[in-house]
């Protein structure tokens, strides 16, 4: 085991914020979803103070996945991106590990966190909860091999919370310097309410800064959030992808400005924009449609209180009748504001999802 050796405080070491007198924020990484293009677009309305790259897949025979490679080389945002590995093979890990650290990363972050069936039956992500013996001797290898900051995103436990605060002592023992901590364990996947009296618990625990996450849906519900956990910050996900002017707005909410009002005409330009994300002719337009469709899941939760658009959206077969009931229901009435929180009711991922809950439930 590498000899532990006293460092300074781990708030200290981590990259400056936007704004030093504010909480943090971060961007969460979402496999598919948060690419090199989708982190240019939420910078283009208001960046969080960090960004992770989405998941490298690690194991004997992996290199560097080049498009996720590329969110780090050709990162336009000016902020610092934290590159993620997922994996359970040590000697992988430290290999991955120690080849990210010549690019320009802001540290290396381990995903204990991933709640998909697929991934934790791996015994990775997620699955990683269920054996702190291997989280131990993980965290203890790759200490010993990565330089700069080390960081872990996690969940509150696999199918209970038996091994939390075993695993929290890890979390110190190992010097980690930042835990980013969704409050539902894996099997809760994102059903449940957020346990956020754990995340609470999980920051008088550990030594490090802790980024809350889960269900932090707007300016309003990030310092609920931040007031009843005393986190250092809030990780955001899915919000993002339904309102990226979400870090914009937390940054006036906390420093007492007023929150910026969007409109439906200000949404429709952003479609626009994840829509040159995916207009590579080589790609089928059903791929094509498919692909907006999983952003629009989430923006059409705040379109209308009904989730008409959020219905008609999902029958469309062409782009041109995507583009055309986008056209219908945010150019009609182009000054209506957006809605701030999702409305009641409007899931955007049935299968995984339910509807939407208050901070409080």
């Amino acid at each position: 085991m590498p000899q532990l050796t006293a460092q300074m405080p781990q708030s200290d070491r981590l990259p400056p914020p936007l704004d030093p007198k504010l909480d943090l924020t971060a961007l969460a990484p979402m496999q598919d979803v948060t690419d090199l293009r989708f982190m240019s677009v939420i910078a283009n309305y208001g960046s969080p103070d960090y960004f992770f790259t989405e998941y490298f897949r690690v194991y004997p025979s992996s290199g560097l996945n080049q498009n996720i490679l590329r969110s780090i080389t050709e990162n336009s945002t000016r902020r610092p991106i934290f590159a993620q590995l997922i994996g359970e093979s040590i000697p992988d890990l430290v290999r991955i590990a120690r080849e990210l650290s010549r690019y320009p990363v802001a540290g290396i972050d381990l995903n204990m966190g991933c709640p998909a069936p697929r991934i934790y039956r791996k015994n990775v992500g997620g699955g990683l909860l269920r054996d702190p013996e291997k989280i131990n001797r993980i965290l203890g290898e790759l200490r010993g091999s990565v330089d700069g900051l080390l960081t872990v995103k996690m969940r509150i436990g696999f199918e209970n919370t038996n091994s939390f605060d075993r695993i929290l002592d890890l979390i110190n023992l190992y010097n980690i310097d930042l835990l980013s901590l969704h409050g539902r364990t894996v099997k809760e996947m994102y059903h449940s309410a957020v346990h956020y009296d754990l995340i609470a618990h999980a920051v008088q625990w550990v030594n490090c800064p802790v980024l809350a996450n889960g269900n932090v849906t707007s300016a309003i519900s990030a310092a609920a959030v931040l007031s009843s956990t005393g986190a250092a910050g809030v990780m955001i996900g899915r919000a993002a992808i339904r309102n990226p002017w979400i870090f914009k707005q937390i940054r006036q909410y906390l420093s007492g400005q007023t929150v910026s009002i969007i409109t439906l005409a200000e949404v429709r330009d952003y479609i626009d924009k994840l829509r040159q994300m995916t207009s590579a002719p080589m790609i089928p337009e059903h791929a094509r449609v498919n692909h907006m469709k999983k952003y629009l899941n989430f923006i059409a939760q705040s379109v209308d209180s009904g989730g008409a658009f959020l219905s008609q959206m999902r029958l469309a077969r062409t782009e041109s009748e995507l583009f055309g009931i986008c056209d219908r229901y945010l150019l009609s009435d182009p000054n209506q504001e957006f809605a701030l929180e999702p409305y009641p009711g409007l899931v955007a991922r049935p299968s995984c999802e339910t509807a939407h809950e208050s901070m409080a439930s």
